[in-house]
């Protein structure tokens, strides 16, 4: 009875494995190969009212496949199961994911006398917190927040900025 229960843990095993091999769990590369130990990337909800929005789908859909780091390529990554709405990382296995998010709230930090930055003619708010800062969209009519590890280069945001400035015209700042 021993030897038929290693046995059959044996096969269960093995079967798993090739599972695994056929079927994968991660992200897919562009050859379609699977990175050893990537597992979909989980990323919490947070509130964003927007993110069912047609501009929100437009802009995630301009989104690129692959973005350029400080020299690296970074993949879009899969992200684990329940999703949050209009959600896109990149990552690799050497750098921490780059998160996108579309419809989010606006920022408490945004006032009238904000510093913004503006690249490739979008004008973006920064929030820095240890490790990361979060760059917030905030002169269109949804906003966007890209949330970057503290050493991630310039590239990422210059790529996202120009998709948003090609698929969502400007908004006047919300100041009424």
């Amino acid at each position: 009875m021993i030897i038929t229960a290693v046995a059959l843990c044996g096969v269960l095993a093995a079967g798993a494995a090739v599972l695994g091999l056929v079927f994968g769990s991660g992200e897919q590369l562009d050859n379609g190969e699977q990175p050893a130990g990537r597992e979909p990337l989980i990323v919490p909800a947070a509130p964003a009212p927007g993110a069912g929005s047609p501009r929100c789908d437009k802009v995630m859909r301009a989104m690129p496949a692959t973005l350029v780091s400080e020299g690296d390529r970074l993949r879009r990554l899969k992200i684990a199961r329940p999703a949050p709405p209009s959600t896109i990382a990149w990552g690799s296995a050497e750098h921490e994911p780059l998160i996108l998010r579309c419809g989010v709230g606006r920022p408490a930090e945004l006032t009238r006398t904000s510093p913004l930055r503006v690249v490739s003619r979008v004008q973006w708010l920064v929030v820095e917190r240890p490790g990361t800062a979060t760059w917030y969209a905030v002169d269109r009519k949804v906003y966007l927040a890209l949330t970057v590890p503290s050493d991630a280069g310039t590239g990422p945001l210059q790529t996202i900025s120009k998709r948003v400035r090609a698929t969502l015209p400007p908004a006047p700042l919300p100041f009424g």
